[in-house]
């Protein structure tokens, strides 16, 4: 994905104001040779990027002065309650050299799998994107992940992702965490429930170790 800066000469916070009132978003560049790189984007234009998802988890190409980079979105600073980028950050990328990115998780085929389909289960997705290890040539705007196979009483690990080449996932904390579970329905689970304490629950015993007589109705007065 392609967008075009421009370089910025002045600095603090009046010329940053002055900037964003005259349509322009300040942003920095991190990671070059030398200092960090003061830049300036139209906000429009940015207003609308940073609504792709590919803007935020892939490898970028910055115009500049007729010359084109490789940067990554590292940070975006908004306004509080107004539609207003204040400012913007990107990282130089160097081709040889390993990213680490959160990259989105695009589920499939969950409405096709048994769990779903025939037991009714409901499927929470615990995670929606995950920690991975690349070079930027290998950094995928998305991992695409089939649910098709998931079963009633089973849940879907990291491992069960099939990774693309080149890309490794990056786990803090659990070894193979959790991405998708399975939880039997509401209704189901009340009904199982249900079923269980009445199964379990014994009749009352009488003095003297029988069952108490069901009681008779009484007779209807003449």
């Amino acid at each position: 994905m392609k967008f075009v800066a421009f370089e910025r000469a002045k600095q603090g916070t009046g010329a940053s104001r002055r900037l964003r009132n005259s349509g322009r978003t300040p942003g920095i560049v991190y990671g070059g040779a030398g200092e960090p790189l003061l830049i300036e984007l139209d906000h429009n234009a940015l207003w609308h990027a940073i609504k792709k998802e590919a803007f935020h988890s892939s490898v970028l190409d910055m115009e500049l002065a007729g010359k084109e980079s490789k940067v990554l979105l590292r940070d975006v600073q908004m306004h509080p309650y107004k539609q207003l980028i204040l400012h913007i950050d990107f990282q130089h990328v160097d081709a040889n050299t390993k990213l680490h990115m959160k990259v989105p998780l695009h589920f499939k085929n969950q409405e096709e799998s048994s769990a779903f389909k025939v037991d009714h289960c409901l499927i929470n997705h615990v995670l929606n994107e995950i920690d991975v290890s690349c070079l930027p040539k290998d950094l995928p705007e998305f991992i695409e992940v089939d649910l098709s196979d998931l079963k009633k009483g089973t849940s879907f690990h990291l491992s069960d992702i099939k990774l693309p080449a080149g890309v490794k996932a990056v786990v803090k904390g659990k070894e193979n965490p959790v991405v998708v579970s399975v939880v039997t329905s509401a209704a189901e689970a009340s009904a199982e429930a249900s079923a269980e304490a009445a199964a379990a629950a014994p009749a009352a015993p009488a003095k003297g170790g029988k069952a108490a007589p069901a009681a008779k109705a009484p007779a209807a007065k003449k």
